[in-house]
């Protein structure tokens, strides 16, 4: 059976998560590959629609939810994924996921480069 996050966070291992997560930190900025990193706030609202025809609803209707992100520097995708393995999530929880995906720094059609 699998652990979920919810089950293992309890205040003592969420102090514990907590500092692994600061170590995290300290060593991706030591090692140049932290841009920045934040928690995210669980609270929040899904906007949909256009043209003035909003629904405006809970952020996260899914049992996947998103509680942070790190936005790192690295020469390639396998070199993010080497950086996101070390990721303390993992020791903490068997159920922890992480995406890592490139950042678009420019579309090819306008030749827009968006702002670091």
């Amino acid at each position: 059976m699998k652990t979920t996050a919810k089950q293992i966070f309890r205040p003592r291992k969420t102090k514990s998560f907590l500092k692994a997560c600061e170590v995290y930190i300290e060593r991706l900025i030591k090692n140049g590959n932290l841009i920045k990193a934040q928690p995210l706030i669980r609270e929040g609202k899904m906007l949909v629609g256009s043209n003035g025809a909003w629904t405006i609803g809970p952020y996260s209707e899914s049992k996947e939810v998103i509680v942070g992100y790190y936005h790192i520097l690295a020469n390639d995708i396998e070199e993010a994924l080497a950086i996101a393995k070390d990721n303390p999530e993992f020791a903490y929880t068997t159920t922890a996921r992480v995406e890592v995906r490139p950042i678009k720094a420019k579309e090819v059609a306008t030749a827009y480069v968006y702002p670091k």
